[in-house]
């Protein structure tokens, strides 16, 4: 029987080239592909994000977990697209107009996808316009921005306000973060939430549709 709890493990240890073996001999033994999901690479994640919050790792471990998971994940999505997913809610993340940094938000997007969520990146110097097609073309419950110069934060304000002129800021959650961004900020220009760092973000996310932690 396949071991989960060592795809969970390799995640965790960022052993891309483990975790790709191991989630292919999972589904080879006839594992639902949702189960490897929820019990093998979220239940990694989650364990990385716990010692990423309690300082047991740092920065870099968290990138290379990320990127384990997501090759893992890629083998995964064939077999998904027939399941259900652990999570219906759709996402779509990018980093604001005017902005061409994307490190974090990279990050916070593979942890999202890592928690099973449906995520759509946007890249970066996303318009306010390409956010609200997202919302109405795209079906997206969640909106996430990022911002790592503080005049392009300007550019979030926009983006609601624009959401807002769409006429459809009751279908979405907004949430922003990034280096110069605060809850204060947050709160100035309406968002649903902030979240400081990628583990955050998830946790956020989560809150918003009260889904456990």
């Amino acid at each position: 029987m396949a071991d989960l709890s060592a795809i969970s493990e390799n995640v965790v240890g960022g052993k891309a080239d483990k975790v790709q073996e191991l989630v292919k001999e999972a589904l080879e033994e006839g594992v639902d592909a949702l189960t490897i999901l929820n019990d093998g690479l979220v239940k990694g994640m989650d364990v990385i994000g716990e010692k990423f919050r309690n300082y047991e790792v740092y920065l870099p471990g968290l990138i290379v977990a990320a990127r384990a998971m997501k090759t893992g994940l890629a083998i995964l999505k064939p077999s998904l697209s027939t399941s259900e997913a652990k999570s219906s809610v759709k996402i779509a993340i990018g980093t604001v107009q005017g902005d061409t940094h994307d490190i974090g938000k990279n990050i916070v997007s593979a942890m999202l996808e890592g928690a099973g969520f449906q995520v759509k990146d946007l890249g970066f110097d996303v318009s306010p316009e390409k956010f609200v097609s997202e919302i109405k073309e795209g079906g997206a419950q969640i909106v996430g921005m990022s911002a790592l110069v503080t005049t392009n934060m300007l550019s979030m304000k926009d983006t609601i306000e624009a959401i807002v002129e769409a006429g459809v800021r009751d279908k979405v959650k907004v949430i922003i973060g990034g280096a110069p961004v605060t809850q204060e900020y947050a709160d100035r220009i309406g968002a649903d939430g902030y979240a400081e760092d990628a583990v955050s973000a998830v946790e956020l996310v989560r809150e918003l549709f009260g889904f456990s932690v």
